[in-house]
């Protein structure tokens, strides 16, 4: 995997212009998903929607009572494909309590070199918390996908995030030795970068080999949580959950100045569920004073 440089510059233009700055060469599914949230008597709700097929979602629920809601989001057409655009933009109000998932796994078809992209912008207002907890991205070999993933934190909040990607069909002997993937990942609070992200994977077989790529391993991910200094103590907790779990892979851990980073590579998603769930149960009870409730739509 190619991981590019970090930029320290702040973002410019609308999120308008930076979306269109990724429209696909070829017509496709031009799918909109718009969900704000509020918060009244230490109740977070859904206060506004806005979608576009193939986007849907199921009604919220709250399987940890009315302060935290559940809301999983729904991909109808079954796949992407070159040229379609998904757009997501998600807002949380002042002390609001979120966490959002996917209904099933996002697959991503090969392409005549036409690009899949998703743009997501989340703004997450003071005190909020967002858990962004999507399903994994199948690549197929020859697929062409960018995502870019663009985080407002306002003073107080904070936002966990992860991204698991297989990279071909590895259950059918597939590798990526043709196709593109891109993610591109930012969190500001205000003017200041607290997090950029950006990562290349061409598809060929040097980089499926290289261990500057995917060693051999199909599976990578990334989980990120944002918002304020990871205490000590919690890192103690978390550095040996890897060898604790067995868990496959190569796994690493970084501690950022007002967070941490949690990397994933290896030979089955499983594995890399596994380790990030555990990380996430560490994590939670310290940041948001709860224990895990795992979302029902989960195998």
């Amino acid at each position: 995997m190619v991981n590019g440089p970090q930029s320290a510059v702040p973002m410019s233009g609308s999120t308008q212009s930076r979306l269109r700055e990724l429209a696909p060469p070829a017509p496709g599914w031009q799918g909109v998903l718009k969900l704000h949230f509020s918060q009244r008597q230490g109740e977070t709700y859904l206060r506004q929607e806005q979608l576009q097929a193939p986007l849907k979602i199921q009604r919220p629920f709250f399987p940890e009572g009315p302060g935290v809601c559940h809301c999983v989001v729904l991909h109808t057409a079954g796949g992407m494909v070159g040229g379609d655009r998904l757009t997501q933009s998600l807002t949380l109000d002042t002390q609001t309590q979120v966490l959002l998932t996917t209904a099933a796994a996002t697959k991503v078809y090969a392409s005549e070199g036409h690009t899949a992209t998703q743009g997501i912008q989340i703004t997450i207002g003071p005190h909020a918390c967002l858990e962004w907890l999507p399903q994994e991205t199948i690549a197929f070999n020859g697929a062409y996908y960018r995502q870019t993933v663009q985080v407002s934190l306002a003073a107080g909040a904070c936002w966990l995030g992860w991204e698991l990607t297989r990279m071909g069909r590895s259950a059918r002997g597939e590798t990526f030795v043709t196709g593109d993937w891109r993610s591109h990942t930012e969190v500001w609070q205000g003017e200041v970068p607290l997090w950029v992200d950006r990562q290349w994977l061409p598809g060929s077989a040097v980089v499926c080999q290289s261990p500057h790529g995917l060693a051999g391993q199909p599976v990578v991910g990334t989980l990120v949580f944002v918002g304020q200094p990871v205490d000590q103590a919690v890192l103690d907790q978390l550095h040996p959950l890897a060898t604790t779990l067995q868990i496959a892979g190569d796994t690493g851990i970084s501690r950022l100045p007002q967070g941490l980073c949690c990397r994933y590579r290896g030979p089955a998603m499983t594995a890399a569920k596994a380790w990030f769930v555990a990380i996430w149960q560490v994590l939670r009870p310290w940041y948001l004073g709860r224990t895990i409730v795992i979302p029902r739509v989960w195998p």
